[in-house]
């Protein structure tokens, strides 16, 4: 007598998500991965950029770590993005949250902060140049004195001329982010401290700033790694000058890379940044704690 089998259990259906990442992956290796290994190798040759490749070893590494100029453009790299970090966070966050309010006003006042984001870099960097002209620019133009300095020309007025810049180009994409992050931010919160007697600046600083933590991790990221490609503007604005005041190590590598005919310490450079870059972002990571990636970023 044989014992009553059911029927045999049905396959469950394979999933199609993970194949619809398939487009995404070999895209990202085809312009990313693939870019960067031959990048890295060619750290190891001596090229001008036009004639044939030719191996050297270490001599292009030799050459950029010994080089005693290339502290001092980690340096303005590093101060560059602490500066721009410290002025664009607080603005960011400021007009993040003034713009998430209800109010029609505030939505057409978000769409003319979002302008100078499309507007181009290289452009913007010529209409300040402009601007800034001690003889021919805004400060000439309206007879006041104080704006008719040589902003460009002298090492700490140019250093920050380029923080403004950069700032009043990057802020309006940050405060979109801290947007978002606030009209998530559970509005039960806010009603609760009213009733407990919390005016607005107190519920800013105990619900507002908490509950935007891992906005600010995604923002910091994207700020801070963003500078380190800071070129087209720099370039225009003050080319690395005066003298190296503004030689961040992105204008370095270009300068090296194409203006030296040095492909080999420029690849060289270009590794260092985006191992600077690798590093920052997993710092930032871990400053953010372990659940940062469990957890639905704010804005992001």
């Amino acid at each position: 007598m044989t014992a009553l089998t059911g029927p045999p259990p049905r396959r469950q259906p394979r999933s199609i998500l993970p194949w619809l990442a398939v487009p995404a992956l070999v895209l990202f290796v085809g312009f990313a991965v693939i870019p960067l290994l031959g990048v890295f190798a060619l750290s190891f040759t001596t090229w001008d950029g036009i004639g044939a490749i030719h191996p050297s070893g270490l001599t292009s590494w030799r050459a950029v770590l010994t080089d005693p100029g290339l502290p001092h453009a980690l340096w303005v790299t590093f101060l560059v993005m602490a500066v721009s970090w410290a002025v664009q966070t607080p603005l960011s966050i400021l007009l993040g949250t003034f713009m998430a309010g209800r109010q029609r006003y505030r939505a057409v006042l978000g769409v003319v902060y979002f302008v100078p984001l499309m507007l181009s870099s290289a452009a913007i960097a010529i209409a300040y140049k402009a601007l800034l002209d001690p003889n021919f620019g805004l400060g000439s133009g309206l007879k006041i004195q104080t704006l008719s300095q040589d902003w460009l020309g002298r090492p700490w007025l140019a250093f920050g001329v380029v923080i403004f810049v950069v700032s009043w180009q990057f802020v309006p994409f940050h405060s979109l982010i801290y947007q978002g992050g606030v009209q998530q931010i559970p509005k039960s919160l806010y009603e609760a401290a009213q009733l407990d007697g919390a005016g607005r600046i107190r519920q800013f600083f105990s619900i507002t700033l908490p509950q935007l933590k891992y906005t600010i991790i995604t923002s910091s990221t994207l700020m801070v790694v963003g500078s380190l490609t800071f070129f087209d503007l720099i370039f225009v604005l003050t080319e690395g000058g005066p003298g190296d005041a503004t030689r961040v190590l992105a204008l370095d590598m270009y300068k090296r890379g194409f203006q030296a005919s040095l492909m080999g310490p420029a690849s060289a450079i270009a590794v260092i940044l985006v191992l600077v870059g690798l590093a920052l972002a997993l710092l930032l990571r871990r400053l953010g704690g372990r659940d940062a990636g469990a957890s639905q970023l704010e804005g992001a």
